[in-house]
């Protein structure tokens, strides 16, 4: 875990500091988490999952070919189908592969994996939450939802709940007590679904185990530390590690964009030269060769980089 944060902190650099620790000669390098992309077989599954079951909000529907987009996801002779969809302020893309089709997710992938990620959708009310998505059937990856304990001072209060999509991804339903989480969360509303979360700058450290905890990763013994990164505006990102169990699969050597266990984190920067050049100085594999200039598709970007995490985790570095 020290590594890993050690090296995204590198990477992020001034991208993710507070507000105090910029000058005006280093100016914000990333303005935001962007989006949160995933892999999906059938894109009108999914986005009909996302929407009816959800309340996310298809926002466009464009298909992407030629050779900028084979170097930026490291996949030779794409044919890429993507639905962006919104729900609040933050965004997904569920990304079909129209050609070439990759390789399913494992069947027995666990929450202990490393290609294991998830988003976090925040309620207003989760046992009303946890009714609807038990009415359209979708599959438990939890056994249920969860009260975190009230030893826990970072957690507790919080409940949670695991479940799958029809691809077999993992989602996170959560809800905050009153003392926690963003104060947009706890806005009057009769929405049940309000948006994607995982909140602070670098608020340290946490760690979650016991039986809620063990039920809501579906873990036996689980037993987690868990770091959490923000930038200036999107969703957060959180770092989980499994101190128990300990016998979490490494991220397949030849993960592939176009294979279903495939997610990406999409970060919208200002000076995308200057973000990839960070990347080399810290060491990071590149997916794509460089700095790549993108075709007009529809993205509304000019340029872009992806590289992955020491655990093989997928970033996209976007510029408009």
């Amino acid at each position: 875990m020290d590594r890993l944060v050690g090296i995204v902190l590198l990477l992020l650099g001034a991208w993710i500091a507070p507000a105090p620790a910029q000058s005006p000669a280093t100016p914000q390098v990333v303005a935001a988490v962007d989006a949160i992309g995933m892999t999906v077989f059938d894109v009108d599954r999914a986005a009909a999952f996302f929407a009816d079951v959800l309340s996310f909000e298809k926002v466009s529907d464009i298909e992407l070919t030629g050779e900028s987009y084979e170097h930026l996801e490291g996949v030779f002779g794409v044919r890429l189908r993507v639905v962006r969809m919104r729900l609040g302020d933050e965004s997904i893309e569920l990304t079909e592969y129209l050609a070439p089709r990759g390789r399913p997710a494992p069947a027995d992938s666990r929450s202990h994996d490393h290609w294991f990620q998830h988003i976090a959708i925040i309620v207003s009310d989760m046992d009303r939450a946890y009714q609807w998505l038990r009415r359209h059937k979708v599959e438990h990856a939890s056994s249920g939802p969860q009260l975190l304990p009230a030893w826990n001072k970072n957690a507790a209060g919080i409940r949670a709940f695991y479940f799958k999509d029809p691809d077999g991804d993992v989602l996170e339903i959560l809800q905050f007590p009153p003392d926690k989480g963003d104060p947009k969360w706890h806005r009057p509303t009769d929405k049940l679904f309000l948006g994607i979360d995982h909140t602070a700058i670098v608020v340290g450290e946490s760690e979650n185990y016991g039986t809620e905890q063990e039920h809501l990763n579906n873990v036996f013994g689980a037993h987690l530390r868990i770091t959490s990164l923000r930038a200036a505006g999107g969703p957060g990102i959180e770092f989980l590690e499994y101190l128990s169990p300990r016998d979490g699969r490494p991220m397949p050597t030849d993960e592939h964009a176009n294979d279903q266990v495939h997610w990406q984190t999409e970060l919208l920067v200002s000076d995308l030269d200057a973000a990839a050049q960070r990347a080399r100085v810290a060491k990071v594999p590149f997916v794509s060769p460089g700095v790549v200039a993108l075709q007009d598709g529809g993205l509304g970007f000019r340029s872009g980089a992806t590289v992955r995490d020491p655990d093989g985790h997928v970033m996209q570095l976007l510029q408009r």
